[in-house]
């Protein structure tokens, strides 16, 4: 196939016509992420395996939104499986890789370890060898704000120990970072890894605190809050909206590392943690006004999860002194967005 290298003088980025293997290209930031690439003219190749983890419905109506378009190629397959993986890099030969596909979720790791060794691992290890093998601009690829565990030091800093991770999902996380590290080192891979902190936004992971207290609401169930109901040392998260997420990403895809180890990681955070009680406090505003009635949530305390934090909080100076931003969307914002998407989605109106 040729590959057109011209300027497109319509993009923010300045980027080029290129291909892009986006994996993961169902989940919620990989289905942003593909429609904004798309939107920039790029040749997008979408690897998905379309697990039940949650409602595959929602990996469907994220996918109708992507295909039907001209530069839009989707592959059903498992990054676990070696050969689906190389045979995508032979055909397409992708320019730029970003890796988002993963078994994600803290608490599930624990009951379901297998999941993770198979995608984060063996799947990463897949990546990287087809990398290795056929030669890629960039290779971006998620990581997590869990590697941090529970670091008592905030904000949390690129530069800080990641040893003591608390949960199989985060060692997974911190495992791809060692890798791709290695093979940039061995094979000249530039290759970028990137800390996640709690994304949230319309058309997101059911599976998210505020997704689900969404469904526990309207099915009259109440709110699992897992601090203990200990309001004076309440727990706290740095919410991050998918918007400013896919900015951060579009930015980096023309930013491939230099140096003699061609590997940087970045936290990727809003740099403004919340209370998870003001949080829920908002979510309620939200939905409130999507409704156009008071939602006021039923809530039971419980103790905190194993392998949960008490809180992560992100410096973002790295990222921006790289690109020129950080994420900035207000949690009124980001929330409101989600209730409004999630009440026409739903028909709850």
């Amino acid at each position: 196939m040729e590959r057109s290298r011209e300027s497109l003088s319509y993009s923010p980025y300045n980027l080029s016509k290129k291909t892009y293997l986006v994996t993961g290209a169902a989940g919620f930031i990989g289905s942003y992420l593909s429609q904004s690439l798309l939107k920039q003219g790029m040749d997008v190749i979408g690897l998905d395996n379309l697990n039940d983890y949650y409602d595959v419905n929602l990996k469907y109506a994220r996918l109708e939104k992507l295909k039907g378009q001209d530069n839009f190629t989707f592959i059903r397959g498992d990054i676990a499986d070696k050969e689906t993986v190389f045979q995508t890099f032979e055909e397409y030969k992708p320019h730029l890789v970003i890796n988002l596909a993963a078994q994600a979720g803290v608490r599930y790791s624990i009951e379901n370890p297998d999941a993770y060794i198979q995608s984060n691992i063996i799947g990463f290890y897949n990546i990287l060898e087809a990398c290795r093998h056929y030669p890629v601009e960039h290779l971006i690829y998620a990581s997590s704000s869990s590697v941090y565990g529970a670091n008592k030091k905030v904000p949390f800093e690129e530069t800080d120990h990641v040893d003591h991770p608390v949960s199989l999902y985060a060692s997974t996380k911190k495992s791809n970072e060692l890798m791709a590290h290695t093979y940039s080192h061995l094979y000249q891979i530039p290759s970028t890894g990137l800390r996640f902190f709690t994304v949230y936004g319309p058309m997101g992971r059911p599976d998210m605190a505020y997704f689900g207290f969404a469904d526990s609401y309207f099915a009259n169930k109440p709110i699992k809050i897992f601090n203990n109901g200990d309001l004076e040392n309440d727990l706290y998260r740095d919410f991050t909206y998918i918007d400013d997420i896919i900015e951060g990403i579009m930015r980096l895809t023309g930013c491939p590392p230099e140096g003699e180890v061609r590997h940087k990681v970045y936290n990727i955070g809003n740099n403004n943690p919340e209370k998870l009680m003001s949080f829920i406090e908002t979510l309620e505003n939200a939905l409130s006004k999507a409704l156009g009635r008071k939602v006021i949530f039923d809530k039971i305390f419980e103790p905190i999860k194993p392998g949960d934090v008490p809180a992560t909080y992100a410096s973002t100076d790295l990222l921006q002194a790289a690109i020129g931003f950080k994420p900035q969307t207000s949690i009124e914002e980001g929330l409101q967005h989600f209730a409004n998407w999630y009440v026409n989605y739903y028909k709850l109106s």
